[in-house]
């Protein structure tokens, strides 16, 4: 159950950063109006050979004080209060209508979907403070059940980009739009909400264990 726990969780705040407007979401829509379906497949391959890398590494190095309950609670209240900033900042877009899904809007690289997934990440600074404080916290606490822990975070993040840009290429190749501004108004919303009790549930078991 915990680990069903760990992939759900990994799920759901994987899947509140990759709905965001960013870098790849821009260049999804760009290849997918390009090369058809198939773009997303690449692109999210890309993303999550990056992001595999990352976490084998960060796995070798967090050898040494994963069982250091000091470093593991103070990366778990950068983590919470991460994941609290990015949950009201959702929010506050969403009341200020500035979040808009736009599937017309192009640009992006014609260096190839594959490439493209491993560099929009390493060049977008929100990418790297997000593994910096949350995946970072989160992959400590995964780690505490062994391999299985890491896969099951790893599994569930990078499923949250499969779900959200396979359907983002899925609605432009075939024209549709169902996923009109309010309904993904709507689930930002959510999403942030989510994040706010997920992130205060981390600060506050970090503060607890700190005293």
């Amino acid at each position: 159950m915990e680990l069903i726990g760990i992939f759900f969780v990994s799920l759901g705040v994987g899947f509140s950063g990759a709905i965001m407007p960013g870098p790849l979401l821009t260049v999804t829509i760009n290849e997918s109006y390009r090369k058809g379906f198939i773009a997303a497949p690449l692109l999210v391959a890309g993303h999550a050979v990056l992001e595999g890398t990352l976490v084998v590494l960060l796995v070798l190095g967090l050898d040494k004080v994963v069982h250091n309950s000091i470093f593991f609670r103070i990366v778990g209240l950068a983590g919470g209060a991460f994941l609290i900033w990015m949950g009201l900042g959702m929010v506050v877009d969403v009341r200020d209508g500035r979040l808009h899904l736009d599937l017309k809007k192009k640009g992006g690289t014609r260096i190839g979907p594959f490439v493209a997934g491993l560099t929009t990440s390493i060049s977008n600074p929100y990418w790297s403070l997000w593994w910096a404080t949350f995946g970072l916290s989160y992959l400590l606490l995964s780690l505490q059940h062994g391999p299985a822990g890491v896969v099951s975070f790893y599994v569930g993040h990078v499923m949250a980009d499969v779900i959200w840009y396979f359907l983002v290429a899925l609605l432009i190749v075939t024209g549709k739009r169902f996923l009109s501004d309010r309904v993904y108004n709507w689930v930002i919303v959510g999403c942030g909400a989510f994040l706010i009790v997920l992130g205060g549930r981390f600060i506050g078991s970090g503060l607890a264990n700190l005293v």
